[in-house]
């Protein structure tokens, strides 16, 4: 099957959770397999790795929507501050506040995802339940004039058992749900949730994803560089 005829099964599939967007993540893919997806109507994409995405989002349409899903170094925010839509990985008040500065020198208003640790393994990044709680709630927050928040992203276990991974997004969910009751600072609008990809986007959808990130179900098996 060609990309455009996976991406329109995606978009069947998402017919029935309308809340939700497909991000399509393209890391190592050439730059043709971004066209046909381009052609075919996909304008959310999502990359890991920040000099790959600059120089995809430099040859490709301005119109691409670029979501940064990889863990992100704050030396190399400066590089993606000019054109990102969307960061997911935001794991520390230290990350923030480097966007913040890129973003205002850039003049922009970067959105930013919250990343929360929900899975049973190390190699995982993210902020444990307290730390959520005191970067959200924490007197440094509202002083960013240039980031907002929009919501979670967490990444599942990897593993065969669904139910594992169906808790980690429904603690996700709920913690998501605290949060929209809370009072947060003005540059918090709690609207997005960033889960599920390839092997449990179904999972996610369920629970109450916003945002899939599905790479090797469109593009085929990732190119190991």
């Amino acid at each position: 099957m060609s990309v455009a005829d996976n991406l329109d099964l995606f978009r069947s599939q998402l017919s029935k959770f309308p809340q939700s967007k497909l991000v399509a993540v393209s890391k190592t893919k050439p730059i043709a397999l971004l066209e046909e997806a381009y052609q075919a109507g996909q304008r959310h994409f999502g990359e890991n790795k920040v000099q790959e995405m600059t120089e995809k989002a430099e040859k490709l349409p301005k119109d691409i929507q670029w979501h940064m899903i990889g863990h992100l170094q704050s030396n190399k925010v400066k590089y993606l501050a000019p054109y990102v839509y969307l960061i997911h990985s935001v794991d520390s008040l230290k990350l923030l506040k480097e966007i913040d500065k890129q973003a205002a020198k850039n003049h922009q208003v970067i959105s930013c995802l919250l990343q929360v640790y929900i899975a049973k393994e190390e190699s995982k990044f993210g902020l444990d339940e307290a730390e959520l709680r005191d970067l959200l709630l924490g007197d440094e927050l509202p002083a960013l004039a240039h980031i907002k928040i929009v919501g979670f992203m967490g990444m599942a276990t990897n593993t065969e058992n669904q139910q594992v991974v169906r808790n980690e997004f429904r603690y996700l969910k709920e913690l998501f749900d605290h949060y929209q009751r809370e009072e947060l600072p003005a540059n918090v609008t709690l609207k997005e949730i960033s889960m599920g990809m390839s092997g449990d986007y179904q999972i996610a959808l369920e629970e109450g994803s916003t945002l899939i990130r599905v790479g090797s179900a469109i593009f085929g098996e990732r190119n190991y560089l």
